[in-house]
C-alpha cells in the first residue's frame, strides 16, 4: 500500500471530501472516530482498501452496515500503518 489515509471526520465535514478525492487507487483509508457514518452507504471510494476501526463502527450501533468495508481492530490498525509506506491523517 503506497499510502494509508487515516480518516476521523464525519462525511458532512469539508476534510471529508478532501480526503476522497486524495485517495488513489493503490491507497489504503481507514475510518476511525465519525468517519464510520460512512458506511451507511452512499459514498464512492477510490480504493478497494477500505477499513473501518470495529469498535467505533460498533459504538455508532452500525454493525450491520458497511458492505465492502473490512473491519480491523487496534492491531489490525496497527498493521495497516506498517504496511503504507507513508500515513496521512486527515
Amino acid at each position: 500500500m503506497d499510502t494509508l489515509h487515516i480518516l476521523n471526520k464525519s462525511p458532512d465535514h469539508t476534510r471529508f471530501a478532501r480526503c476522497l478525492a486524495a485517495v488513489a487507487p493503490e491507497d489504503g483509508l481507514l475510518l476511525t472516530e465519525n468517519a464510520v457514518l460512512a458506511v451507511t452507504g452512499g459514498f464512492t471510494f477510490n480504493t478497494a482498501q477500505v477499513y473501518a476501526l470495529g469498535s467505533d463502527v460498533q459504538a455508532r450501533g452500525l454493525e450491520h452496515h458497511g458492505t465492502g468495508v473490512s473491519r480491523v481492530d487496534f492491531n489490525g490498525m496497527v498493521d495497516l500503518t506498517t504496511r503504507a509506506r507513508r500515513i496521512i491523517s486527515w
